[in-house]
C-alpha cells in the first residue's frame, strides 16, 4: 500500500498525516483484503441507510471527544480542533451533500476516514473507549428520537384537524353501524374526534417508545464497556438522554429491542390511519354518499369516464397495513439472537428506519384530504336510515313509564308492521354522545401527552454541542 505523508498544522498542534493513497481501509482492516462479493453481500444496504444517520453520528461524536477530553485521553487543543471539524461535518451532512465513498463500510468509518483526511493522526484518537457497536446503538437512538418527535408532530397537527372538523360538523348525523347494517344515529362530529381521541392514545404508546429509546448506550463498546475511565453521565447529558444503559450487556441487547417497540407503537397509530381511511373508502362510494373529494385530489379511469376513486386513502390504507407489519419483520430476525453482537441486526434497519417517513407521509396526506373533504349534510333524508332511531322511540316510552322490555316489542312491532315512523331527532346529553363531544377535553388530553415528550431538552443538547463547537 502507497502512502503519502502531509503536515497538518493547526496554532496548537502539528500532526502528521499518512494518507491512503490508493486504498481507503476499512476500521477493522489487518490487511488481507476481503473477497468482492463477500463485501458486497455483507455491507448490503449499510452505505445508502447510514445517509439517514449522519448528523447523529457526527452529533455523538462530539459528545464523545467531549468527554474523552474530560478523562484525560485528548487535551484541551485537541478537542477544540475535532469540535471545530466535527461541527463542519455536521454542516455537510445536514445540507444533505454528505457522501460515503466507495470502499467505506459505513457512516462510522466514512467520518472517521474525513476527520482523519484533514487532520491527521487526531482524527483517528475519537474512536478510543467505544466501538461502532455502541456507536450506531447510539446513531439509532439519536435518528429514533428526532423521528419521534416529527411523527408525534404531524400526529398532532391531524389530530387539530379533526377536532376542527368535528366541530364545525358537529351537528351533521350519519348512520351508525353494527355488522355493518344500519344501526343507531352518529355524527360527523362523533366520527371525526373519534378518531382525534384514538391518535391521543397512539401517542401515550408512542411517549412510552420515546422513554426506552431515550436512554444513552454510549461506553458499552462492543457490548462489555471499557478499561478506559469513560464518563457516561457526561455523554447522557450532552446528548439530552432522559437516563442512561446501565449494564453495558444489555446495552448491547437493546438493539433490535427497541426497534421493535418503537415499531409496535408505530403500527398502532397505521392501524388507526389505516381504519380512517377505509371508513373514507366506504363513505365515498355511491351506495354510501356521504363524503367527497375535491376533483383534484382523486383519479380516475382509463374506459369508465365518471370514475373519481379515493386512491389517496386507498394508498395511505395499503401504507398503513404494511406498516403494521414491521414489528413482526423486526420480531422475525432478533428473535433467535443470543445476547451479543451479530450482523443480523444490520437487516433490521433496512425495515425500520424507512417506516418513519412511510407513516409520516400517511398522516400528512391524510390531514390534507381530511381539511378539504366535503360532507353530505342530508343524508339521513333518505328513508332506509329511518330505523336508526329505533332505539330513540324505544327510549322516549321508557321515559314515559313503558318497561325496556315492552317498549323493545311495541317498537320492533311497528317496524315489523311497516308503521314505524319516528321523529329524527337525538338528545345525547352525555359525555362523548352526539350532543356533547367533549372536544376541549380531547384537545386537554393530547396536550397533556405532548408535553411530557420534553422534545425541547432534545434540541437544547443539539445547540448546546454545536455551539461549543464555536
Amino acid at each position: 500500500m502507497k502512502l503519502e505523508f502531509r503536515i497538518i498544522q493547526h496554532p496548537s498542534v502539528l500532526y502528521i498525516q499518512a494518507v491512503h493513497k490508493y486504498n481507503i481501509m476499512k476500521l477493522w482492516d489487518k490487511g488481507t483484503p476481503v473477497n468482492k462479493a463477500i463485501e458486497d453481500f455483507t455491507v448490503g444496504r449499510d452505505r445508502e441507510l447510514d445517509l439517514f444517520l449522519a448528523t447523529h453520528d457526527i452529533l455523538g461524536s462530539m459528545a464523545h471527544v467531549t468527554m474523552l477530553e474530560s478523562v484525560g485521553l485528548i487535551g484541551k487543543e485537541e478537542l477544540t480542533v475535532l469540535l471545530k471539524e466535527l461541527k463542519r461535518l455536521y454542516k455537510i451532512a445536514e445540507s444533505g451533500a454528505f457522501k460515503i465513498e466507495d470502499g467505506v463500510e459505513d457512516v462510522h468509518s466514512q467520518v472517521e476516514f474525513m476527520l482523519t483526511e484533514t487532520l491527521g493522526d487526531l482524527g483517528k484518537k475519537i474512536h478510543s473507549g467505544r466501538s461502532r457497536n455502541d456507536q450506531v446503538l447510539l446513531d439509532l437512538k439519536l435518528f429514533t428520537r428526532d423521528a419521534i418527535k416529527e411523527i408525534t408532530e404531524s400526529t398532532v397537527a391531524l389530530i387539530d384537524i379533526l377536532l376542527e372538523r368535528a366541530e364545525e360538523l358537529k351537528n351533521v348525523l350519519l348512520p351508525g353501524y353494527t355488522h355493518l347494517q344500519v344501526a343507531m344515529p352518529s355524527s360527523f362530529g362523533l366520527w371525526f374526534s373519534a378518531y382525534a381521541e384514538s391518535l391521543t392514545d397512539d401517542l401515550e404508546l408512542l411517549r412510552s417508545a420515546y422513554k426506552i429509546t431515550n436512554q444513552n448506550p454510549l461506553g458499552s463498546a462492543a457490548g462489555y464497556g471499557s478499561s478506559f475511565p469513560l464518563n457516561r453521565q457526561l455523554t447522557t447529558d450532552l446528548l439530552g438522554f432522559e437516563n442512561m444503559n446501565y449494564n453495558v450487556v444489555y446495552a448491547q441487547m437493546g438493539r433490535g429491542k427497541v426497534e421493535k417497540i418503537v415499531s409496535f407503537a408505530l403500527a398502532n397509530l397505521a392501524a388507526t390511519i389505516s381504519k380512517m381511511a377505509y371508513d373514507v373508502c366506504l363513505y365515498m362510494s355511491q351506495n354510501f354518499n356521504f363524503v367527497s373529494l375535491p376533483a383534484e385530489f382523486t383519479t380516475g379511469s382509463s374506459i369508465m369516464p365518471h370514475k373519481k376513486n379515493p386512491d389517496v386513502f386507498e394508498l395511505t390504507r395499503a401504507r398503513c397495513n404494511k406498516l403494521q407489519g414491521v414489528p413482526a419483520q423486526i420480531g422475525l430476525i432478533i428473535n433467535n439472537l443470543p445476547s451479543g453482537y451479530f450482523r443480523d441486526l444490520q437487516m433490521v434497519k433496512e425495515v425500520f428506519l424507512p417506516s418513519f417517513k412511510e407513516l409520516n407521509d400517511c398522516l400528512n396526506i391524510a390531514g390534507l384530504a381530511l381539511k378539504n373533504m366535503t360532507v353530505n349534510t342530508k343524508i339521513l333524508d333518505d328513508p332506509k336510515y329511518d330505523y336508526l332511531f329505533s332505539v330513540e322511540e324505544v327510549n322516549k316510552l321508557v321515559l314515559q313509564g313503558v318497561p325496556f322490555r315492552e317498549a323493545y316489542k311495541i317498537v320492533g312491532g311497528q317496524i315489523e308492521s311497516n308503521t314505524f315512523s319516528p321523529e329524527k331527532k337525538v338528545n345525547h346529553v352525555h359525555e362523548g354522545s352526539i350532543g356533547n363531544l367533549a372536544l376541549d377535553k380531547i384537545q386537554t388530553k393530547k396536550e397533556k401527552t405532548l408535553k411530557s415528550f420534553n422534545f425541547l431538552t432534545l434540541e437544547e443538547a443539539r445547540q448546546n454541542l454545536l455551539n461549543t463547537a464555536g
